[in-house]
């Protein structure tokens, strides 16, 4: 039976810790942990192999949790007071930044998010990619940190499993040398119809919520393709776009 040390008052030093992480992106960084919440992103975390640091919840815990792992019990009101969101179910735990390759393999369908700055967005098209199967989700610099608990909820635990990394536009572009083909998204008259796409490798761009893809990365796309929208419609949200482009590059997939 694991013992749990009851945590009375806000000014502990791990609660201190857990409000920064959840607040706090330079903080993560420096300490390369995050800040996750609710039992479901628990479970997801002990499925993946997450490294877990620490638990705090309001009641007996229903996980096998690593032996390392510190475990806590504090009232409800005083765990909801450290997660900047809301309805915390009682339960917050900080994991362990996973290490990122210096390399990685674009092969199959690979998504890059050029300044996607609402965390929502990011998080849903994280659990969308991992959802249709796509190899890579790239971000680059002005993109929300999917270490941001409004990420990690939105992403539904999918962060745990979707390869997802941060590249510069010098690392994009080397890999543009390298022959892989990118592939940007514009409602433009001059986009081809994304039904109308075959591709077996590509990156397939994806631009900030108002302002659309950077000329830099723009530059780099050999093709541009919409989504083909009625005549009133203006555009899509960005998570919304994605997720129909991922579903149609994926149709007729085996799993």
């Amino acid at each position: 039976m694991r013992k749990y040390e009851n945590i009375e008052s806000r000014s502990n030093t791990v609660c201190k810790h857990l409000k920064k992480l959840g607040t706090s992106k330079k903080y993560r960084d420096e300490q390369k942990q995050f800040l996750c919440d609710g039992e479901k992103l628990l479970n997801e975390a002990v499925n993946s192999g997450a490294k877990i640091e620490i638990v705090i919840c309001s009641s007996d815990l229903k996980h096998n949790l690593p032996e390392n792992t510190r475990i806590y019990k504090a009232r409800s009101d005083l765990i909801d007071s450290l997660s900047p969101l809301k309805n915390t179910q009682g339960l917050l735990f900080s994991c362990k930044t996973p290490d990122k390759r210096s390399r990685i393999g674009l092969t199959g369908t690979n998504l890059l998010l050029d300044r996607v700055q609402d965390p929502g967005n990011v998080g849903t098209i994280i659990r969308s990619a991992f959802a249709f199967g796509v190899r890579n989700v790239i971000l680059t610099d002005g993109c929300a940190d999917i270490y941001n608990p409004k990420t990690i909820r939105a992403a539904m635990g999918a962060l745990f499993r979707q390869p997802v990394f941060h590249l510069s536009f010098k690392e994009i572009n080397d890999y543009k040398n390298s022959g892989i083909k990118f592939i940007g998204t514009s409602n433009n008259r001059n986009s081809s119809d994304i039904t109308k796409l075959s591709v077996e490798d590509a990156v397939i761009v994806l631009g900030n919520e108002g302002q659309g893809i950077s000329e830099d990365l723009s530059t780099l796309c050999e093709e541009m393709v919409k989504i083909p929208l009625s005549p009133d419609s203006e555009s899509l949200n960005v998570s919304v776009a994605a997720s129909i482009i991922m579903w149609e590059l994926g149709r007729g997939k085996e799993w």
